[in-house]
């Protein structure tokens, strides 16, 4: 019960975490001023110069794009400058793809101009295709294999299907694209298509623009289809900066090209080579909404498809502004969106870029009242996102010592839409979150975003917990409705909050409801795809994503369509959620500038890591091969988590107490607890990395080797149980990761004993 009300506390007066309460009204007030700085119609400008034109990373647009946030940057105050990497980055030379049987079709490639979106009509767009596929001239037969991903492939084999000297055809969805040509390859296939299937993106789910939002025929997704599991960046410079004059690796070392040629089209192109297959049906799971019966193959399509790239290397432009510490310098803040685009990208990524912007704006709007933060606040534009996360981590990586010294988080966020707040990130930071959450208006509801999550969650949830027969017993008060129980979250009912207290049945009830995983606020764990990681599975810096999004749909991802007037029509039309984006990210950044201890906790992460175990557990005694695993030494090291996060937070209690005068008077002695904290996610990594591939250092959060984008938890360990069973090696990883477990509980007890010795002599 006291784990639960830690991560949810009962805020009477709206508390602060890591400030005193005598604090807080001046850091409301300055929180104020930096809230009421971005404005929906600076947005919109913002917007609308900024995907004024194509802008791909290595292109001299890009370096324009670049300098015209530059100067916004410099404009609002802030030093700015623009730190150059570079990067291989081919571009497609030939793209050819043709049915030459049954019958004849020669596929378009071509995404059409609309004249009612004028930027879909602009030259120097980039033509369709995937970035790092291999050059190729093929010819074989076409064999369809659903989103491909393993188990598909299991399909597969069961029906007796193989996909060795095929060229296949998948649709998007399900995994990351690049995971679709490397389990190909693995299977044999020596070519891969990916389409989009109008189930997922297109008319099936709704109107296709114009005249909505979803993916027209002749829409295609663009995209990297680099092996980012193995590492993100530079594929010439696994592990260090890829800056003109560093060491490159040969083509022929590279491990993150794609091994087969991998080309995207439109389902209006994708159409005929599946109607031209025959062989089994396809599961009713496999089957799209095309007009045709879905067909497996092999053949009797057969296709000639033609790739060859220029494999040239091209500069990289991030623009970095520097709001320096004034008591604290070397604690270092990183907030990051990038600006690079495939093509205009209004949503992907100018949405989240103009958002940052605003954030910039208002912090420059609090320096001229005199303020200065206590830490360092960084702001970046990243370059390359599209490509392999190219821009952020060359950075990462030229910078990891200093980050590493002194890093306190990484902020990222990508594109922003309208809807509910979206987080994932280190679990350390869940509570700081929620109360962030819990202190921004949400543009629709004018409640607080914060309620408008929970809303969501608990939505349909009973007004009270039945017993574990079923009933209510008589004796037991009522659970409060759902209203009240969100206000005692909140700390908005103090009668409600005093009743709470004084009945332990209610009590008991109350942390149960709290704790279900549809009515509780939780950031979820952060695998891959955006610039978070380098800074959290390489580096090792407590790191977050953040947007709003949620509400509707939209398949204009990656294509000519993502355009200025496609997002002021269809995703944040009121531009108020960027707004609502700027205030979170800059109050976010305000709290942990200035807050005297920095807010992190940790009984959620002990909470979340116990979850992780268990599935690992469960999946482990279903596969006969890791029946037997032991995660006794996991569960213990999450034990003695628990004690030294119960120590820490009775550590940290005293300052909310304290008077603000006293807690400043003690920053230079509160600056080595600081610093633990700041460095206690280092202690969840290993400098080995993971089994084949050593550039993920850290042992609880990875993106999977067969998933791309989304994460594996205790990666280690969970892959060794779920995708290549070996008890052996799932015994090793648990070792690994119960050691890295101690070395973080080390960590939250110096923090805890380093808090205790500096209050002591004021308490």
């Amino acid at each position: 019960i006291a784990a639960a009300l830690v991560a949810f506390p009962l805020h009477a007066q709206q508390p602060i975490r890591g400030f005193p309460r005598d604090a807080l009204d001046a850091q409301v007030k300055r929180e104020q001023i930096v809230r009421a700085v971005p404005r929906p119609d600076t947005l919109r400008d913002q917007l609308r110069i900024l995907s004024e034109e194509p802008h791909e990373a290595g292109t001299e647009r890009s370096h324009h794009l670049a300098e015209l946030i530059l100067a916004r940057f410099k404009s609002y105050g802030l030093d700015a400058k623009i730190e150059q990497f570079e990067a291989l980055m081919p571009r497609p030379i030939t793209r050819t793809l043709e049915m030459i049987a049954p019958t004849k079709f020669v596929a378009k490639l071509k995404e059409p101009c609309i004249p009612e979106d004028k930027d879909s009509c602009d030259a120097n767009q980039l033509p369709t295709f995937n970035a790092y596929s291999a050059d190729g001239d093929i010819t074989a037969p076409l064999v369809y294999v659903n989103y491909g991903i393993p188990a598909d492939y299991k399909t597969l084999d069961s029906l007796g299907i193989s996909v060795r000297g095929k060229i296949v055809i998948a649709r998007y969805g399900a995994s990351w694209r690049g995971i679709k040509p490397k389990v190909a390859a693995e299977h044999g296939a020596i070519g891969c298509i990916i389409y989009s299937d109008p189930k997922d993106d297109g008319y099936f789910v709704g109107d296709v623009y114009p005249k909505g939002s979803m993916r027209n025929a002749d829409g295609v997704q663009r995209g990297s289809t680099m092996d980012m599991p193995t590492y993100p960046g530079d594929p010439l410079s696994p592990g260090w900066a890829s800056e003109p004059g560093a060491r490159k690796l040969p083509l022929s070392e590279v491990k993150t090209l794609e091994p087969i040629p991998v080309l995207p089209i439109s389902y209006g192109d994708a159409q005929p080579l599946l109607a031209a297959l025959t062989g089994p049906v396809a599961p009713e799971a496999w089957r799209g909404s095309l007009p045709i019966t879905y067909h497996i193959g092999a053949g009797p399509a057969t296709v000639h498809l033609v790739l060859k790239f220029d494999w040239q290397t091209r500069p990289l432009y991030d623009v970095v502004a520097t709001i320096p510490g004034a008591l604290s310098p070397d604690q270092l803040l990183v907030y990051g969106n990038h600006h690079d685009a495939w093509v205009n990208g209004a949503n992907d990524p100018l949405s989240g870029q103009i958002a940052l912007g605003e954030t910039g704006r208002a912090l420059g709007a609090l320096l001229k009242t005199g303020w200065k933060p206590a830490r360092t606040i960084i702001l970046i534009a990243w370059d390359g996102e599209e490509w392999g996360l190219l821009g952020s981590t060359e950075w990462a990586e030229k910078h990891q010592a200093e980050l590493q010294a002194g890093g306190v988080i990484y902020l990222n966020s990508d594109s922003n839409s309208r809807g509910w707040i979206e987080a994932s990130g280190s679990h350390s930071l869940q509570t700081f979150f929620m109360q962030v959450a819990r202190d921004i208006t949400d543009p629709k509801t004018k409640r607080d975003v914060l309620s408008t999550y929970i809303d969501r969650k608990i939505a349909g949830s009973a007004a009270s917990t039945p017993s574990p027969s079923g009933d209510v017993r008589p004796e037991e008060k009522p659970l409060p409705a759902a209203d009240s129980a969100r206000k005692i979250l909140m700390g908005r009912d103090t009668s409600l909050v005093r009743r709470v207290a004084t009945d332990s049945a209610m009590m008991r009830r109350l942390v149960a409801a709290l704790q279900r995983p549809d009515t509780t606020f939780a950031i979820s764990a952060l695998g891959s795809g955006s610039d978070y990681s380098a800074f959290l599975d390489h580096v090792g810096i407590a790191s977050a994503n953040i947007n709003y999004g949620g509400e509707g749909h939209d398949g204009f991802y990656h294509s000519i369509y993502d355009s200025f007037d496609a997002y002021r029509r269809f995703a944040d039309t009121t531009w108020t959620y960027g707004v609502a984006e700027a205030q979170t990210t800059g109050t976010l950044l305000l709290r942990l500038a200035d807050a005297p201890v920095l807010p992190f906790e940790f009984t959620n992460v002990v909470r979340t890591y116990r979850t992780y175990v268990d599935e690992i557990d469960k999946a482990a005694k279903k596969e006969p091969k890791t029946k037997n695993l032991d995660l006794s030494r996991v569960r213990a090291s999450l034990d003695r988590m628990q004690q030294a996060a119960d120590q820490y937070e009775m550590a940290i209690a005293p300052v909310t107490s304290m008077t603000n005068a006293k807690v400043k008077a003690l920053w230079k002695q509160l600056e080595p607890v600081n610093l633990t904290l700041a460095r206690a996610e280092q202690a969840l990594t290993d400098p080995q990395g993971l089994e084949h591939r050593e550039w993920y250092k850290h042992l609880i959060y990875a993106p999977g080797f067969y998933t791309g984008y989304g994460v594996k938890t205790m990666p280690g360990i969970r892959e060794a149980v779920e995708d290549r069973p070996d008890v052996a090696t799932a015994q090793r990883e648990a070792a690994r990761v119960a050691a890295a477990l101690d070395r973080y509980t080390a960590a939250i007890d110096a923090a805890a004993q380093g808090l205790q010795q500096a209050l002591r002599p004021t308490l």
